[in-house]
C-alpha cells in the first residue's frame, strides 16, 4: 500500500465519516476538541497559521479571471487540516492530516487534482507570519497575508499568481463567530475577498496570461454542522460596484439555515442573519452522474438585491475524496459581477 493509499485509508478513518453525521462527518460529535466560543476576538496574524485543537480547518482560494484572450477563467487551491484525535503527538504520529484541491474551469473544461499528507515530517504545513501553507509543491506564501504567491499543479495544468490585498480582513458572523445551524453549530470564520490578482495559467493549449480578483476563506471548528445537514450552498459574489456578498445556505433534512456577509467596497461588513438571504435554484444539470442546480436566483431585500447567478462551466465538478461542485459564476440584475459558488451534497 503506498502513502497516498494510506493516508486515505486513516483519512476515512476520521470520526462519523464512513457512517457519516453531516457531509463528510462534519456533524459529529466534538468530545475532546476545542469549539468556537463566542466573544473570542481574532488575532492577527497568528490565526493565519494553523489551530490543531480544533478538528478541521481549511485555507481557500478562489479567483476570477481574465485573460489576454478576452475569456474568463477561474481557479481555485484550498488546503485542508484534519484531526483524527484531539491530542498531539510527533512525526508520523501525529493526528493532523492534510488534503489539498486545486483547479482551474475554463468556459469548456474543468481540470482539478488532489494531494494528501501527513503531518510531522514537513510534506504540509502551514505558518503564521512569514505566511506560507504547502502541501508537496503547491504553495502559498509571502512576507505577511496581504501579499502571496500561489502556485499548483496537475497532469494538466499549473498556475502562478501573485496576489496583493486592496481592501481589509472581514470577519463573518459576530466577529468571526459564525453561526451554522439553529441548534447551534458555529465556526471561526473570516476572508480576504479582495485580492488583485496577475499571473500565468498553463492548459494543455499552453500559457495564458491573466488578471483578475480572488477570495481567501479563513475558517475552523470541531463541529461546523449539526447531524442531519447534508450539504451546502455557498455564494462569494464581487459587485461591478465594488461592494460584495458571501452567502450560504445549509441544508437539513426538514429545513434550511441561511447566513452571510454584506461588504461595501471600502471594506465594511454587516452580518446577514438566518431567513435574510434566500437563494433558489432556478435551472439543473447532469454531471459526473449528479443532477446539479447551476443556475439560481438570491434576493437580498436588506441591500435591494435580486439577482441571477448562472455558472461558468455547469461541469465544474470536483471529482475529489470528499466530491463536491465548485466553479466561476456570472452575476446579472440590480447588480452585475462575477463570483464563485460551491455546493455539497449533491449524491
Amino acid at each position: 500500500m503506498n502513502v497516498r493509499m494510506i493516508l486515505l485509508v486513516l483519512l476515512l478513518a476520521w470520526p462519523g465519516v464512513t457512517g457519516a453525521q453531516g457531509f463528510a462527518g462534519l456533524g459529529t460529535d466534538a468530545e475532546g476538541f476545542a469549539v468556537p466560543e463566542r466573544g473570542t476576538e481574532l488575532q492577527f496574524p497568528q490565526d493565519h497559521g494553523p489551530h490543531p485543537a480544533f478538528r478541521i480547518e481549511w485555507w481557500y482560494v478562489t479567483a476570477n479571471l481574465t485573460g489576454a484572450d478576452g475569456r474568463d477563467y477561474g481557479i481555485q487551491w484550498t488546503l485542508f487540516r484534519s484531526a483524527l484525535r484531539p491530542f498531539a503527538s510527533e512525526g508520523w504520529q501525529s493526528p493532523q492530516l492534510w488534503m489539498g484541491h486545486a483547479a482551474i474551469t475554463t468556459p469548456e473544461a474543468h481540470f482539478f487534482d488532489e494531494r494528501f499528507a501527513r503531518d510531522g515530517i514537513g510534506q504540509a504545513g502551514v505558518t503564521a507570519h512569514p505566511f506560507e501553507a504547502w502541501i508537496d509543491d503547491w504553495q502559498m506564501s509571502g512576507p505577511d497575508f496581504d501579499n502571496l504567491n500561489l502556485r499548483a499543479s496537475g497532469s494538466e495544468f499549473t498556475y502562478d499568481l501573485d496576489l496583493m490585498a486592496t481592501g481589509p480582513l472581514v470577519s463573518h458572523g459576530d466577529g468571526g463567530y459564525s453561526v451554522k445551524s439553529a441548534a447551534g453549530q458555529a465556526s471561526y470564520y473570516y476572508s480576504q475577498p479582495a485580492y488583485q490578482v496577475s499571473g500565468t495559467l498553463d492548459l494543455p493549449d499552453g500559457p495564458m496570461p491573466v488578471t483578475g480578483w480572488a477570495w481567501l476563506d479563513r475558517e475552523w471548528s470541531s463541529q461546523p454542522l449539526s447531524e442531519d445537514q447534508t450539504g451546502w450552498d455557498w455564494f462569494s459574489l464581487t459587485f461591478d460596484s465594488g461592494a460584495r456578498l458571501m452567502a450560504f445556505r445549509l441544508r437539513g433534512e426538514s429545513d434550511l439555515f441561511t447566513s452571510g456577509t454584506w461588504i461595501t467596497a471600502d471594506g465594511q461588513a454587516t452580518p446577514i442573519g438566518n431567513g435574510k438571504v434566500t437563494a433558489k435554484p432556478t435551472r439543473w444539470d447532469e454531471t459526473d452522474g449528479r443532477r446539479i442546480p447551476v443556475a439560481w436566483s438570491l434576493h437580498l431585500p436588506e441591500q435591494d438585491l435580486n439577482v441571477e447567478i448562472t455558472a461558468l462551466n455547469p461541469r465544474a465538478w470536483m471529482g475529489t475524496t470528499f466530491a463536491y461542485w465548485e466553479g466561476p459564476v456570472r452575476v446579472s440584475g440590480t447588480h452585475q459581477g462575477k463570483g464563485y459558488l460551491e455546493m455539497t451534497g449533491y449524491d
